[in-house]
């Protein structure tokens, strides 16, 4: 399934409510979580957002990918699988 999306370059202030807020008029969210550093909680200038279906998903891709937050050009694709570590 493509329902789990990318966002990078985000705003340093965007937290998991903000993201959600942004991305929730485009359907339900299963899930949307900004990464932080596990040292200083910061935020590391990305996040995912998981759809319940795939439609609301490409939709919000189509809206918001290029779109501005806070002054910076936030980049939304699908998200790829995690690459296995060594």
């Amino acid at each position: 399934m493509q329902n789990k999306l990318f966002v990078g370059n985000l705003p340093w202030s965007t937290d998991d409510a903000a993201l959600n807020e942004m991305f929730s008029s485009y359907g339900e969210i299963a899930s949307a979580r900004v990464m932080t550093d596990k040292f200083t909680g910061r935020s590391r200038g990305f996040g995912f957002v998981e759809y319940v279906n795939e439609a609301d998903a490409q939709k919000a891709i189509e809206a918001l990918d290029g779109s501005d937050l806070g002054g910076r050009q936030i980049v939304v694709n699908v998200a790829r699988p995690r690459e296995e570590r060594t």
